[in-house]
């Protein structure tokens, strides 16, 4: 899962960066609401951790405001020093999803990331299920067919990915937009090698089941739950 962090201040900035990495996410930081409003508008991330206060022409509440009014939907974690009820009122009438206050708790904080990743429609509770397939994303196990599969950190977060996008078509650009950070340079058949590792391990080890992942040639991949 993909977050996009937009904090003017650098050690708060590269701390959440770092904590939510070592969790498994991946994680762009943007320092200024100008730069910050570009990259929640025009890529895509899973959540964005929002400071209200920001150098440049919008504070953390226009650019809430601006991107529901451009029907961006993504959930947003608004961070302030000020924390009076009206502050708080005010951020989530602008469109945040959540609020909280400096200094916080790390622990906190990535309690609340999980709760707002865990809203899409296609997961229930905690744990992730297509077919008879699932993830768990806090404690980082696949099980298929009741037996244990290891993955790499990258391949968890591209299945991951996959499932919470079941019988969707997922086109390569939207792989690296998610799995890979902006600085990431990836090579498109570096994609087509991850499908392989994930084939190698959810696929060709069940071989009475029928394969999970399909390849939509010239569109993308499919994680099939029919």
């Amino acid at each position: 899962m993909r977050i996009l962090v937009i904090e003017d201040e650098p050690k708060i900035a590269q701390a959440v960066k770092k904590g939510l990495e070592i969790k498994g996410y991946l994680v762009d930081t943007v320092f200024d609401s100008d730069t910050g409003y570009s990259y929640a508008k025009d890529s895509a991330y899973d959540l964005i951790v929002l400071d209200r206060m920001l150098p440049g022409s919008r504070d953390g509440i226009k650019i809430c405001q601006d991107l529901r009014k451009e029907n961006i939907s993504t959930p947003i974690i608004m961070l302030t020093a000020r924390g009076t009820i009206g502050d708080r009122v005010d951020g989530l009438n602008s469109g945040a999803d959540d609020y909280l206050i400096k200094p916080f708790s790390f622990d906190e904080l990535t309690a609340r990331v999980r709760a707002l990743l865990r809203r899409p429609k296609q997961s229930v509770g905690t744990i992730l299920k297509v077919a008879d397939l699932t993830l768990d994303p806090i404690n980082y196990t696949v099980t298929r067919a009741n037996k244990k599969i290891l993955l790499t950190n990258k391949e968890f977060v591209l299945l991951e990915y996959f499932m919470h996008h079941p019988n969707q078509v997922i086109t390569k650009e939207m792989i690296i937009n998610h799995v890979w950070n902006e600085e990431a340079d990836v090579l498109m058949n570096t994609i087509e090698v991850y499908i392989g590792y994930l084939r190698n391990k959810l696929d060709r080890p069940f071989k009475k089941l029928k394969p999970l992942i399909e390849t939509r040639r010239g569109f993308g991949y499919i994680l099939n739950s029919k």
